[in-house]
């Protein structure tokens, strides 16, 4: 008797029917809404406006920089035998109109060599190595943008996260309901801004990394255009 009145409440008690289960599959599948993105980003609240404004700000400063950074890397593979055959057959002038007319940082630096042609080599490299340094500074020009934008859009997004999370508890204390899906209803919704801010934040840290790399390159043929120029100086002249 006893082990049959235990084999009834297990079956009516904590086994669930199938037909209750099938019931349920097919009121998730009613019930279910596709998440769509747009939706998403209206429901991430106040704060994904200056998440928005974030990134556009970094994909503006991100196109500007890499346009520029791309020209001031580009140098015809003739500039530096030119100036090389204009200095040993002592035509100076030629050497600088060439170097003036060539819209490159490399060049500028050669020319600020070439004016300081009959100087010691000390006060010729020193001359080339300052404006080498200007040239640099108008070339990470801006890039800081992108690095605050690194920083602080993940910093949004949390804030965002938290505001949600403070409101949605705030309600459940008002109308003490507590299901999982009024809790988990607004906190999905509310950690749209945490994932925006974390996106934003990762696109502009590789966006700062990415023109950071295409500057040391053009430092680079900066420097060996630059010993290559000092190289010429010592040079005997035809």
């Amino acid at each position: 008797m006893l082990p049959g009145l235990i084999t009834f409440l297990q079956d009516s008690l904590l086994l669930p029917k199938a037909d209750t289960v099938a019931a349920g599959i097919n009121a998730a599948a009613t019930t279910g809404e596709e998440i769509k993105l747009w939706d998403m980003i209206v429901k991430g609240g106040p704060l994904m406006i200056p998440l928005g404004i974030l990134s556009v700000i970094a994909v503006y400063v991100f196109m500007e920089r890499f346009l520029t950074i791309r020209k001031a890397g580009r140098l015809e593979d003739n500039f530096m035998p030119m100036i090389r055959d204009h200095i040993t057959s002592g035509n100076v002038n030629a050497a600088r109109s060439l170097s003036r007319n060539t819209n490159s940082p490399i060049a500028r630096v050669i020319d600020k060599g070439i004016q300081r042609i009959g100087k010691p080599i000390d006060n010729i490299e020193k001359s080339m190595e300052n404006v080498g340094k200007l040239e640099i500074y108008k070339m990470e020009k801006n890039l800081i943008i992108l690095s605050i934008i690194a920083g602080i859009a993940p910093m949004f997004g949390f804030l965002g996260t938290i505001a949600g999370m403070i409101q949605t508890f705030f309600n459940i204390s008002q109308t003490s309901d507590i299901t999982l899906a009024t809790i988990a209803g607004g906190i999905y919704v509310k950690m749209v801004t945490s994932a925006a801010g974390l996106i934003i934040g990762l696109i502009a840290y590789i966006g700062y990394s990415y023109l950071n790399a295409q500057i040391d390159k053009v430092i680079n043929k900066m420097e060996y255009s630059s010993a290559e120029f000092i190289d010429i100086l010592q040079e005997p002249t035809k």
